[in-house]
């Protein structure tokens, strides 16, 4: 799994990050590819394998590669609004320097894609599948 690089572009403009100088592509490429999403076709990215202690994710083969580019762009815009956090307002020599106005822009810009990210859904799976007859669970219903 990789992404492409049309994907790395659009995640470029995404972030105004034209050049190389700070984020290079290998760089966004980490980002593009710790969000994961389930394909078109409903495929997770891993399976588990439960015959291990604890379960471990093998790499579904099916998978097609799907990523979640809005919130790679919200990640990197996170990380640069910390880069910019200890940016202070300041007057000298007669002139006004709001330096702070980096710090909001950044936190709107990962604010607008964060709201713009996929929609991730967890379904709830019964533990233990099978529950005693000797557990008391207070909606279940009664035996007769």
């Amino acid at each position: 799994m990789s992404a492409t690089a049309a994907q790395i572009a659009r995640v470029r403009r995404m972030v105004a990050e034209p050049t190389e100088a700070t984020y290079d592509d290998a760089l966004i490429t980490e980002y593009i590819e710790r969000r994961l999403l389930v394909d078109e076709r409903g495929a997770e990215p891993y399976t588990w394998d439960d015959s291990t202690e604890p379960p471990t994710a093998e790499d579904n083969g099916n998978w097609i590669p799907t990523y979640d580019l809005n919130a790679a762009a919200a990640d990197i815009w996170d990380e640069k609004a910390a880069l910019v956090a200890a940016d202070f307002d300041f007057s000298a020599d007669g002139g006004s320097y709001t330096r702070s106005q980096k710090l909001e822009a950044c936190q709107q810009q990962a604010r607008y894609f964060r709201a713009r990210r996929a929609i991730r859904v967890i379904l709830p799976r019964p533990y233990p599948s099978e529950p005693d007859e000797d557990v008391w669970i207070g909606n279940r219903a009664e035996a007769s």
